[in-house]
């Protein structure tokens, strides 16, 4: 994980060009009656997101986000996209207090496998919902895009942020 950036000058930004990307994972499965849902965990503060992590030295980006589904989701096996299906911006509070603008790549994994103890199993809740229902929790405008407009079959085309593929 790299390093937390120092505290800001005081002076207020410019502009919204991300200090930081993290790499989030869509984990999806298909329902018994037909359709599909998504798996969404707790965060530290409570809050409903994707999980979610670093990028990781010498790990492609989808790799890194099959990890970061098995250490805060239990997901032991899945297949993941080699491109993101969708990107958003969203504010991470640094530990010095700073808020700075973090750039969110998510790629969706189909899970196979899913196993009731996992790294952080003690730490986060997890829920699967179908997409729409998964957007209404989330509190990222550009994740709950993402969430909307969710289409398995569409999956190994990139999105543009909050939008649907053409």
């Amino acid at each position: 994980m790299p390093a937390a950036p120092a505290p800001s000058s005081g002076c207020a930004p410019v502009h919204t060009a991300p200090a930081f990307t993290q790499l989030a994972a869509l984990c999806w499965r298909e329902r018994p009656g037909g359709g599909i849902e998504v798996l969404l965990v707790t965060s530290s503060a409570g809050r409903w997101i994707l999980p979610k992590g670093w990028p990781m030295d010498g790990l492609a980006p989808h790799k890194t986000a099959r990890i970061e589904a098995w250490e805060e989701a239990g997901v032991r096996k899945g297949k993941a996209t080699r491109t993101p299906v969708g990107e958003y911006m969203a504010i991470k509070r640094t530990p010095q207090g700073d808020d700075v603008p973090c750039l969110h790549r998510v790629y969706a994994i189909r899970v196979r496998r899913q196993e009731d103890r996992y790294p952080e199993a003690h730490r986060r809740d997890r829920v699967w919902l179908p997409p729409a229902e998964a957007a209404g929790r989330v509190d990222e405008e550009g994740l709950r895009d993402i969430l909307r407009a969710f289409d398995p079959a569409a999956s190994k085309r990139p999105l543009r942020e909050g939008r649907a593929p053409p």
